[in-house]
């Protein structure tokens, strides 16, 4: 991915940058389809975004042994996407594709930067063209142009983010706020088709062990008295440490987070682990919220006010509910950490990585 020379007056690339495409297609009828598509494919980028040098690479892969399921094609597709150095790809496969019983044209993983188009669902009539309106619509999805977002202008913005390298001389942790800052509309779109706050609901097993959790902890008289006593700062402190907790074992368990295995990918990776960690954070704590207003009601529907008194050692007022909540909310988050844990890895990289279906009948 090459870099144009900015302007001295204005800061902004003089010339434009390549942004690089893969297509990566099954041998057979999807690799002449994507030889077809490669050069109309390039146009039509070219023609949304005068601005940027599209460079589209036609790749012959089968990437997985059939059957197989749109996340191990996105899996194999993001591993030759990082060993091209491609910024994304487009995998174009014969295999059928379903998402409850619903065909499905076509999938699409902002964060991996992998998009997976079924020609099968394609049909016989207008193939090519259909092909190219589905290929050019997964493009704008991966480059995190969200359902409903009519500005052109931010668009355009997205796209010449990822066409720029930062300074090659940022390293380290100052490489990644600079991957932040630049891509900062980039990340907030490519979170945003993720769906992070449908994250935890499903993971059965950690959804499972969190509603368990709070439910001890609420009929537990020593949880009153903890909360209670606890005080704000500690119950900052255990709510905290519980949303760390849970999000370090899904994203180190399930091995979310990547390596970058050259320098030219880097930025690439950065932002995969970027928008990995918000996503798990926003899931999270959406948990946690959801958690905490169960807590509140139940609290006040189950426990008796004298019963709760007289745990406490004093009258019980709306701000001891309030703590008992908190701390419940923040016990059951921890459960959640347990039980995510037992998940499989490939339930999680499912949850985490929620794609875009276009599906017809």
């Amino acid at each position: 991915m090459s870099t144009a020379p900015e302007s001295p007056l204005t800061g902004e690339a003089a010339g434009p940058a390549d942004v690089v495409v893969g297509l990566v297609a099954a041998p057979g009828a999807p690799v002449e389809v994507a030889d077809e598509l490669a050069g109309d494919l390039a146009g039509a980028l070219r023609e949304r975004h005068p601005d940027v040098a599209w460079d589209v690479r036609v790749v012959e892969d089968g990437l997985v042994q059939p059957p197989a399921d749109d996340a191990e094609i996105v899996a194999a597709a993001r591993d030759r996407l990082l060993s091209e150095e491609w910024d994304l790809a487009v995998v174009v496969t014969d295999l059928p594709l379903a998402v409850d019983r619903r065909t499905v044209v076509a999938h699409a993983s902002p964060v991996h930067g992998v998009a997976v188009l079924s020609l099968p669902a394609l049909g016989a009539v207008g193939r090519r063209r259909r092909a190219l309106q589905t290929t050019v619509g997964l493009v704008r999805t991966l480059l995190g142009d969200a359902e409903g977002d009519d500005d052109p202008a931010a668009l355009r913005r997205r796209v010449r983010e990822l066409a720029t390298d930062p300074a090659d001389t940022a390293e380290g942790v100052r490489f990644t706020a600079r991957v932040l800052s630049g891509n900062l509309r980039l990340l907030v779109g490519m979170v945003r088709a993720n769906r992070p706050w449908r994250l935890t609901i499903r993971l059965s097993r950690a959804l499972t062990a969190a509603v368990a959790a709070g439910v001890f902890a609420l009929v537990t008289a020593d949880i009153w008295r903890l909360a209670d006593r606890f005080g704000w700062l500690r119950l900052s402190t255990v709510g905290l440490g519980s949303v760390v907790a849970i999000c370090a074992t899904l994203v180190v368990g399930a091995g979310l987070w990547e390596r970058a295995r050259s320098r030219r990918v880097r930025k690439q990776v950065a932002l995969f682990n970027l928008a990995t960690v918000a996503t798990v954070v926003i899931g999270v704590l959406t948990l946690y919220a959801a958690l905490f207003t169960l807590a509140l009601v139940g609290s006040l529907l189950l426990v008796p006010s004298a019963l709760f008194a007289e745990g406490l050692g004093h009258p019980a007022a709306i701000g001891d509910y309030l703590e008992l909540a908190w701390l419940t909310s923040s016990l059951a988050t921890v459960g959640g950490a347990l039980g995510a844990g037992l998940e499989d890895d490939d339930a999680v990289r499912e949850a985490a990585y929620t794609h875009r279906p276009d599906a017809t009948g």
